[in-house]
């Protein structure tokens, strides 16, 4: 392995990890605005660490969803590391069942970004391992943070929280969208269909609902047709 790119591959490990770990403040934040102690919060992101699916779980319940809703919702978010899992397991072949089920908790999409990035298989677990790692400890730590910090804001700033949510994933989305990203046209049609959907629906069902539902329409128009 060369020094070089061990270097190189360390560097956008760590530095994505830090960047996308700081995500985690808005999560605990989010999480205290829908009624979670920061004890819970905490839980959350150690036991699921997948974040798109972390702020839908939160954004349902906060706005009065049942249970049901807002864990169909993170699933259906959540089913894209599947498809991952199934990437990179040759890849990482890991060996044995406990390091199975270790690495495939870290299969989010920036640990499968940094893998399948990477010139080579070696090079491909570093990212992938450090890529990880950082954002776990970043994660995890901010989401702490952003929890107790909201606990301690008067009641008109907590008030603002609600729109943490939205904000936060505006934010993952917005990237896809311009150019530069990966199909940004394809990525700015299927949020378009996705946001019309959930807008019908908002007045008519209980919270959460539209948002599984706007999920399963999408998947079910397929792929936009490419134009002529």
């Amino acid at each position: 392995m060369p020094a070089p790119a061990r270097t190189a591959v360390l560097r956008d490990a760590i530095g994505l990890g830090v960047a996308v770990g700081l995500y985690g403040v808005a999560f605990g934040a989010a999480a205290d605005a829908a009624g979670l102690d920061p004890w819970q919060a905490l839980a959350m992101s150690l036991l699921m660490f997948t974040g798109a699916s972390q702020f839908a779980l939160v954004g349902v319940l906060g706005a009065g969803g049942g249970g049901a809703a807002a864990i169909g919702s993170a699933l259906l978010l959540g089913t894209r590391n599947t498809v991952y899992g199934v990437r990179l397991a040759p890849l990482l072949a890991p060996r044995g069942l406990l390091r199975r089920l270790g690495l495939a908790h870290w299969v989010i999409d920036e640990t499968t970004a940094l893998a399948v990035a990477a010139p080579d298989r070696g090079l491909a677990r570093l990212g992938f391992l450090t890529g990880g790692a950082t954002i776990y400890a970043v994660w995890n730590t901010t989401t702490l943070v952003g929890a107790l910090g909201a606990g301690a804001l008067g009641e008109t700033a907590q008030a603002a929280l609600d729109a943490v949510v939205p904000a936060a994933f505006l934010a993952l989305l917005w990237p896809r969208l311009w150019p530069g990203a990966e199909e940004p046209a394809v990525a700015r049609r299927v949020a378009l269909g996705g946001a019309v959907v959930a807008l019908a629906l908002t007045p008519f069902v209980p919270a959460g609902v539209q948002v599984v539902t706007a999920v399963v329409a999408v998947a079910l128009a397929g792929r936009p047709r490419e134009a002529e």
